[in-house]
């Protein structure tokens, strides 16, 4: 009898967890810079400048982003841990200096499914393309 109601509480706690997490993904209210991005025939590129490509998850669902000299804001979502999807973005168009990665950045940002926080940096995954994103926190609130 003692197991059987062990076991009920653990069911419990495990489905509170689960709901807490549904409730509020862990990329709520936080702020994130490039630190380098994979194209998916394996070439890397790098920012050179990290603090001009960075993205701010708001809550409600709201992305906002500096991707070199333009911003942008669109919407998010995480239906479980793991899963993102980022919408398009509506964004400025202006033309940025030699060496930018913005047309890169932008191209694959609509085809992100994944993510992944590990060791503090956060790794977005590009389905179709096969890019991919390292991001590494900012201590400030962003774009």
């Amino acid at each position: 009898m003692r197991l059987l109601v062990l076991l009920a509480l653990a069911t419990l706690l495990l489905t509170a967890c689960a709901c807490a997490q549904a409730q509020s993904p862990p990329l709520v209210a936080t702020n994130w810079q490039l630190v380098r991005f994979q194209v998916g025939d394996g070439r890397i590129l790098t920012p050179d400048d990290k603090s001009k490509y960075t993205f701010a998850f708001r809550t409600g669902g709201v992305l906002s982003a500096r991707i070199d000299c333009n911003r942008g804001s669109g919407t998010w979502k995480s239906t479980e841990p793991g899963l993102l999807e980022i919408s398009p973005f509506v964004i400025t168009r202006a033309l940025c200096s030699p060496g930018s990665l913005f047309d890169q950045v932008v191209k694959q940002l609509g085809e992100v499914r994944t993510y992944v926080v590990k060791d503090g940096h956060l790794y977005m995954s590009a389905m179709a393309s096969g890019g991919v994103y390292e991001l590494e926190p900012i201590p400030f609130p962003g774009p």
